[in-house]
């Protein structure tokens, strides 16, 4: 099964063969306690599989439990815990020297002369997470790997100077795809205390924060009062096609990938006769996912009919303001009931709280600049996550 010495991808000056190891041979194997602790508001911290990717908890046992159960076990900085019950293979370094408790669903390992930083990328990577699913026990409930399988697992490992470098290669890439990760947190944090200051509360005719020039109250209108519910014509099953020339959005594929297409023909001569949206109508989920919201962008597409709803309002309302408007919306008879699909009266009879259209346009390019910042960095993370899985496919055997 390990023909090659060396990956495919490599830093210069390195190019000795990888020799092949099992795990038990580069590290002492525990398990965590079998038995459920007794929980205290202080003391040593307690981790389990919720807890792996950034061993973060808010479950303490005492100092006097701990030093009982893992006497001979103790978690120390630079050791490595796994998953190795219910979600198998995920690893994660312990990078400080607080004490931690861990549960019978983690494996503690602690390195001999095998870097750590490189001993947790390595466990990570296709060919040995093949390796643990292979030695796992798939019949039990939840799955499971014994401490005598995980001792077993095959791994190619380099000398050690190479071992640190690809070590620090990938730990920079984690912090790096961490703080995308965070700050795209805080910006949906910060953004959900915009809407709450922006954005009068119930009951209330003036929001708590506001741009600067704009005074007086906003007015409470109903949607149906300023606009009127659109949507395309109806498509049926026969005039759609699994390859053709137009995009037809479902429910089902509604802001993802269409699964079905009209001709060319039909969408002219639908697009012509009868309603279709405006570049900027925000477009929303009547049914599935209730008030999902894609705002179309002017490309040839077309939409399953009242499943896929819009609003035409000439003007009245700022499309931009609308969207934001969407994400706070509470759809009139819909709290509390099992209705899984919002219908046109439901739509029209949603009370909304209106400025004037000025301060919708300034309220709505400020939410869209916040949104937009926030994408870049989805965008980014994204972006580094494909490059995480590339560089684990090529510097790994």
């Amino acid at each position: 099964m390990h023909e090659k010495k060396a990956p495919q991808l490599r830093f210069e000056g390195f190019d000795q063969d990888w020799e092949l190891r099992k795990l038990g041979e580069e590290v002492d194997i525990f398990d965590g306690t079998h038995q459920t602790p007794k929980y205290t508001k202080s003391g040593v911290k307690f981790v389990s599989v919720e807890n792996i990717n950034t061993l973060e908890t808010k479950k303490y046992i005492s100092n006097k439990a701990y030093e009982k159960e893992y006497s001979k076990k103790q978690a120390e900085k630079n050791d490595i815990l796994m998953t190795r019950i219910g979600d198998i293979g995920t690893a994660k370094v312990i990078e400080n020297d607080e004490p931690l408790a861990y549960y019978v669903t983690l494996a503690l390992f602690k390195p001999k002369e095998i870097n750590s930083n490189f001993l947790v990328w390595i466990i990570s990577s296709p060919e040995v997470q093949r390796n643990i699913w292979k030695r796992t026990l798939h019949i039990a409930f939840p799955k499971k790997i014994n401490l005598g399988e995980i001792n077993q697992v095959e791994l190619m490992i380099p000398k050690k100077e190479e071992q640190k470098k690809i070590g620090v290669f990938f730990k920079q890439l984690s912090d790096t795809i961490t703080l995308h990760q965070r700050k795209i947190e805080s910006l949906k944090q910060m953004k959900k205390g915009f809407l709450q200051q922006l954005f009068p509360e119930k009951g209330e005719n003036i929001p708590k924060l506001r741009f600067t020039d704009f005074e007086g109250e906003w007015e409470q209108r109903k949607l149906g009062d300023l606009s009127s519910v659109a949507m395309n014509k109806r498509i049926f099953k026969n005039q759609t096609s699994e390859n053709g020339e137009v995009p037809f959005f479902k429910i089902g594929t509604f802001g993802s990938y269409p699964d079905a297409f009209i001709s060319r023909e039909l969408f002219e001569e639908y697009k012509s006769k009868y309603p279709y949206p405006e570049v900027g109508d925000i477009l929303i989920s009547a049914s599935g996912s209730i008030g999902r919201t894609v705002v179309y962008q002017g490309e040839d597409e077309y939409f399953q009919d009242s499943n896929i709803v819009w609003l035409k309002h000439n003007g009245r309302l700022d499309n931009k303001f609308l969207k934001q408007f969407y994400s706070i919306v509470k759809w009139q008879g819909l709290e509390g009931s099992t209705i899984k699909r919002l219908y046109n009266k439901n739509i029209l009879d949603t009370n909304i709280s209106v400025p004037a259209l000025d301060e919708q346009n300034k309220l709505g390019a400020f939410f869209e600049q916040l949104d937009d910042t926030t994408a870049l960095h989805q965008r980014k993370l994204d972006q580094l996550n494909k490059l995480k899985t590339a560089f684990l496919q090529k510097m790994f055997i």
